[in-house]
């Protein structure tokens, strides 16, 4: 395994490599990896010859006020699993490196997709992830590229960034990695003390009521995220952003549950915000 820090030669070593005929699989990550990571890494070993894991903070996803800074980062830790996990490459360049002084190219997905949910509550995130991906995959060209559910508007923001920019790129989208308890895993756990690890159960618990409900026979989408919110409120350290019932492909919300419906919510518990969705088949 090695680790590349600069874009030529990340571009150089991706060049070699493509003629030799390689397939090349890209995991995108800000590092700090988990079993969610490991999973897509798994997958990615599986469908390519050489795998690159990118491990990049990318502060222009980040707004104000939010945890660019502290946003969790151990690199020799990350490195370790890589290469436990056969990684060929670990790419981490340098923020000077990808947002050079005077750079100013950014890259939107307009609509409804990337300005509710998320995009709402976190305006210009998805601009930040689109503008990333998009210098990722220019730099590393990659057949495939894998992300998690537990993202799931910016899976679809991305999809559609892919179909409309005409990336020769496939999207591999993997089911959302939980904790024995059902807490999706994400990097951002580890800022949870003991009593706010406990209280983050609420989200997952709260999908699986809805859930529940929805095999009763509910499907009024304002009664259920009602019923959910009641739930959650019962939770002292919990702090509601949004619940929502929505079209799984356009994110807009129904006005009755037929057939498939997405659960998504964001809670704050304590000072973390935490997301987490499920999937209804009817």
């Amino acid at each position: 395994m090695i680790l590349i820090e600069k874009i030529e030669e990340m571009k150089f070593y991706i060049r070699e490599r493509k003629k030799e005929g390689k397939i090349i699989g890209l995991v995108p990550t800000m590092g700090y990896l988990h079993q969610g990571h490991l999973a897509l890494i798994k997958k990615a070993k599986e469908d390519c010859e050489v795998v690159v894991v990118s491990i990049f903070v990318n502060p222009v996803q980040f707004g104000r006020g939010e945890d660019y800074e502290t946003y969790p980062r151990d690199l020799e830790r990350d490195r370790d699993l890589c290469r436990r996990e056969g990684v060929n490459v670990i790419f981490t360049p340098r923020v000077e490196e990808m947002y050079p002084q005077g750079y100013s190219t950014f890259v939107e997905v307009e609509g409804k997709l990337s300005s509710i949910l998320e995009g709402a509550s976190r305006p210009g995130h998805f601009r930040g992830v689109v503008t990333v991906l998009v210098k990722l995959f220019n730099i590393i060209n990659p057949d495939y590229s894998y992300f998690g559910e537990k993202d799931y508007q910016q899976v679809l923001v991305v999809k559609k960034m892919v179909k409309d920019l005409n990336f020769n790129i496939q999207i591999i989208v993997l089911p959302t990695i939980r904790e024995e308890d059902g807490l999706a895993i994400s990097s951002r756990n580890s800022y949870l003390n003991k009593e706010e690890r406990k209280a983050a159960t609420i989200l997952y618990r709260s999908l699986v009521a809805a859930k529940e409900q929805i095999k009763r026979g509910e499907r009024n989408p304002h009664s259920l995220i009602s019923f959910m919110k009641n739930l959650i409120e019962k939770e002292p350290l919990a702090h509601i952003d949004y619940i929502a019932v929505v079209n799984p492909k356009t994110l807009e919300e129904i006005e009755k549950i037929d057939k498939k419906a997405l659960l998504a919510l964001a809670v704050k518990i304590g000072e973390t915000r935490l997301i987490d969705n499920m999937k209804i088949e009817i």
